[in-house]
């Protein structure tokens, strides 16, 4: 079949690669339990690929159930933001239930920004020649095509098993080959691995654990095993999808830049060489800072981050470079607007900017004891001020 160059992927913004303080890696510490029995996946009404395809599309980051699986909070909500590994409509996650097999395949596709593609009536109508072509739903039929034009499948595969359990090793397997580097995994099959279960793990697949070991995509358990054949949980998996994810090709570049003032109604204004984008935040986005999921306020200036959106509104936020702690600023603009609190005080500033011939509104938190000096009765829209303070607040205002 012809294959396929990997397509841009359908939502804005790349899979993020920095790790919640504390989280296991993907498939590794932490996540030794047994899911067996836990939501038979060997029916046809477990998979939550078909919801939200056509008509109304809605998009579901935070979920009810993941008390179990606070570890992966942060990698589901990444991928549930890209439309990659989806939730339930009734909320859920269900992090702890295995994942079938046509369940990861559906989710590789995706994560190679080819979901249009496969779900495209072209696709979906592919006659399949494997021998369980009438085991694999009819909805995922477009996915299996696709996956098997872009390599997911080795050339002796007579078979997709699409509800079989996905355990660990194939999932791996799957990921390195959505990476397109089969080739590298070729190269090294006679590597030597130091798990205590290595001899689990089949001559021709040695190769594939090294790459995922070397892109840091896996790891072992903390008993050094790698348990190649333990079933794949949900959440795991969101994991390893969210590290593979991080290293497509196309995930290289996306909407990133530093916070240049605090979140103001709702929208946060980021800089990019010297172009100032300002994003629109939907009321339950996912925010992640300094590996903890905080509010909107919690965002500092100087914060650099890469976001997600999703219907043109901010749905996923990761800052991935801390602004500087302490970090003071002395600045001039034109007055646009102020804030008060209930006594009157000023609660918030804004000034505008002219910074490489773009118009920038920078707004910043005024402390309760700010100095206001210079000419007072100036202090009006569209009069030059100067802002001195450190971090976000504003410690001092001086008008010219």
């Amino acid at each position: 079949m012809k294959k396929n160059l990997l397509k841009k992927a359908v939502a804005t913004g790349l899979v993020l690669t920095m790790v919640m303080g504390g989280a296991s890696a993907a498939f590794a510490k932490g996540n030794d339990h047994d899911d067996r029995g836990k939501g038979n996946s060997n029916n046809n009404n477990n998979n939550s690929y078909t919801q939200n395809i056509k008509g109304n599309v809605q998009i579901r980051i935070n979920f009810n159930d993941l008390k179990s699986a606070e570890w992966a909070m942060r990698y589901i909500a990444s991928l549930a933001s890209k439309q990659v590994f989806e939730g339930y409509e009734d909320g859920t996650f269900k992090p702890d239930k295995t994942v079938s097999r046509i369940e990861a395949i559906t989710a590789a596709v995706r994560l190679m920004g080819l979901r249009e593609q496969a779900e495209s009536a072209v696709e979906m109508q592919t006659k399949l020649n494997f021998k369980d072509a009438d085991k694999v739903p009819a909805w995922a039929v477009g996915y299996v095509a696709v996956a098997l034009e872009n390599d997911l499948f080795t050339e002796s595969d007579d078979s997709v098993q699409p509800q079989k359990e996905a355990d660990r090793l194939w999932a791996t397997t799957l990921l390195v080959k959505a990476l397109k580097l089969e080739a590298e995994a070729k190269a090294k099959m006679n590597t030597t691995l130091t798990f205590k279960d290595a001899k689990q793990i089949p001559a021709g697949s040695v190769g594939y654990v090294v790459v995922a070991k070397d892109k840091n995509l896996v790891d072992g358990f903390e008993d050094n095993t790698f348990r190649p054949n333990q079933p794949v949980t949900r959440a795991q998996l969101a994991a390893l999808l969210d590290r593979t994810g991080s290293q497509l090709p196309d995930e290289q570049a996306g909407n990133t830049g530093t916070v240049n003032a605090i979140v103001y109604n709702n929208v946060l204004s980021v800089t990019k060489a010297g172009v100032v984008t300002q994003y629109v935040l939907h009321p339950d986005a996912f925010i992640l800072r300094n590996g903890v999921k905080v509010a909107a306020s919690a965002l500092q200036i100087g914060d650099q981050v890469k976001v997600r959106t999703f219907n043109n509104t901010v749905v996923f936020i990761e800052v991935t470079t801390l602004g500087q702690v302490n970090q003071t600023f002395d600045v001039l603009g034109t007055l646009n607007a102020t804030t008060v609190d209930g006594q009157g005080k000023i609660k918030t500033i804004s000034i505008n900017q002219n910074i490489n011939g773009v118009n920038q509104t920078t707004v910043y938190n005024v402390s309760a004891n700010v100095t206001l000096t210079g000419n007072l009765g100036s202090f009006t829209s569209g009069h030059l001020i100067q802002l001195k303070g450190q971090n976000q607040e504003v410690t001092s205002i001086d008008v010219k």
